[in-house]
């Protein structure tokens, strides 16, 4: 289970950010992700695995004026 944006989430084992943010379908270019209170580059989401017990916040980018 990870914690996601404050909420417990059951996860289908181990996943990589993308594979997450796939899953949720959310544009991964259109959102900053931070795992256990560190903001992540973009490069690292296919490299970085969210695991049990991980607290993820997504955060989307809203344009406006």
């Amino acid at each position: 289970m990870i914690q996601l944006n404050g909420d417990p989430v059951e996860m289908p084992g181990p996943l990589t950010v993308s594979e997450l943010l796939a899953r949720l379908e959310i544009d991964s270019r259109r959102v900053a992700v931070e795992r256990n209170f560190v903001v992540l580059k973009r490069a690292a989401f296919d490299a970085t695995i969210v695991g049990e017990g991980d607290q993820i916040e997504i955060v989307n980018f809203v344009g406006g004026g």
